[in-house]
């Protein structure tokens, strides 16, 4: 196991704490990804009743695969942080902005 430390936007707030990485409204995943190329989804979201233990640190976006979103520059996420939540039925970037 490698340990590298670069920066990546935070999750600030989760509103799905239906999710296992889900603590207090806290994303606790390592890093999460976004997007299928239109929709921003959050495709790290896994439901379940069992959440993590580790709420140390918050997780961080780690990859956008959101070409039309306004903080997509290199299928990275540029902004300081980002807001997942309900959107359309579906678990969102509410950070998201088209361009």
């Amino acid at each position: 196991m490698i340990k590298t430390v670069i920066e990546m936007p935070r999750v600030s707030q989760c509103e799905m704490v239906g999710c296992v990485y889900n603590s207090k409204k806290r994303c606790h995943a390592k890093a999460i990804t976004v997007g299928d190329f239109l929709s921003p989804e959050c495709d790290t979201y896994l439901p379940g009743s069992a959440h993590v233990t580790q709420v140390k640190t918050d997780a961080g976006v780690g990859a956008c695969k959101v070409i039309g979103c306004e903080f997509n520059t290199d299928y990275e996420c540029s902004p300081d942080e980002v807001q997942l939540g309900h959107q359309d039925g579906m678990v969102r970037c509410l950070s998201y902005q088209e361009r």
